[in-house]
């Protein structure tokens, strides 16, 4: 990733209320970014926008619904961007069983209606779609799902990241590289990190029990995702975006960014990992019947090493110490703003899989 590259770059950024896009923007910011952000008030509180004070390195944050498709369209061409990220998303799986015609108007329709904004502005050079793992149709496999498996699931959240992925390769065939503008699609793994209180995520839950003197609930202890610091995709992210700027349709697809393989492990394996770090804390099994989630999910992301010369430089170990030390620094009210850019600056200096 060249940071020169970024100094200066014009970015429109949907979802920079949001937690991982609430990093990104930082990471932008601190690169001398001009960073135009497009979201719904911050989803939780707290929330990592107010407490690192990620707006004030913004050139412009406006709140607003990407269901809006003419307010979209109008704050993308004011902005006049050069690169965009689409981050903005109903992004819990749990939630989506409960609200699914919401959950597809936001992913299904938001991607279109942002899409079509890119086409009404001429400025776009490159386009980064964020999805998910989950978009994959999982057939319980032990080894990484690849770019080329299909798309499926299960739960309207997962189905609607698939849909979201058919939509942006038929708009990329359609219309945008015959107008020059790279549009790539990103699927990253399950991302940890400071700042992120979302509702029913592991880690989030787990700092809550923490916070409350509780005992944590978990409820299903054997299943395995691919875990990852929330740092790991969004460099893979950057890395592309550059790609897609300098290169164009050569790396207009879509792109896995997940963790070494060895770090795609069970919710018990997390658990267990973070109550030693914090003897204090207690948990147990939630055997209530749940909704269905995926059992086993991973990630082959030798595309992306092999082309973008993309690596993961973070463990797990590291991951979850970083998280915890994130949100142990909050607790005690300091300043999350320079917390926030000193892990990024940490994780630029370190090499691959430190």
């Amino acid at each position: 990733m060249n940071a020169d590259f970024w100094r200066g770059k014009r970015v429109f950024l949907t979802g920079h209320t949001g937690f991982k896009g609430g990093w990104l923007s930082l990471w932008l910011q601190s690169m001398g970014t001009e960073v135009h952000g497009y979201a719904l008030n911050p989803p939780t509180e707290p929330n990592l926008f107010t407490a690192a004070k990620v707006g004030i390195g913004m050139t412009s944050s406006k709140i607003a619904d990407i269901r809006d498709a003419d307010k979209l369209r109008e704050a993308m061409q004011t902005a006049r961007p050069e690169i965009v990220f689409h981050l903005a998303a109903q992004p819990l799986v749990r939630y989506s069983y409960a609200q699914p015609a919401e959950t597809y108007a936001v992913n299904v329709m938001g991607t279109v209606h942002l899409l079509e904004a890119v086409r009404a502005t001429p400025s776009v050079k490159a386009v980064v779609n964020v999805t998910t793992d989950k978009c994959y149709e999982n057939r319980e496999w032990v080894w990484g799902y690849r770019e080329t498996e299909a798309m499926g699931g299960f739960d309207p959240y997962s189905s609607s990241k698939g849909c979201a992925e058919l939509v942006t390769a038929a708009y990329r065939r359609s219309f945008l590289e015959y107008t020059g503008v790279a549009l790539a699609t990103a699927r990253a793994g399950n991302v940890i990190g400071g700042g992120d209180w979302a509702a029913d995520r592991l880690i989030p839950d787990f700092l809550r029990a923490m916070d409350a003197g509780k005992t944590l609930n978990i409820r299903s202890p054997q299943s395995t995702r691919p875990w990852q610091h929330v740092l790991e995709p969004l460099s893979g992210y950057l890395v592309l975006a550059e790609r897609l700027y300098a290169d164009g349709a050569v790396f207009a697809e879509a792109w896995n960014f997940g963790p070494a393989d060895e770090d795609a492990r069970s919710v018990q394996w997390i658990v267990e990992r973070l109550a030693e770090m914090r003897k204090d804390v207690n948990w147990q099994c939630d055997h209530a019947p749940q909704p269905h989630e995926a059992h086993y999910l991973k990630l082959d992301s030798s595309k992306a090493h092999d082309r973008l010369g993309w690596q993961p430089r973070w463990r797990l170990q590291a991951a979850l110490h970083k998280t915890l030390e994130w949100h142990a620094a909050w607790r005690k009210a300091e300043d999350m703003r320079s917390v926030t850019l000193a892990q990024i600056t940490g994780y630029q200096s370190l090499r691959r899989n430190d």
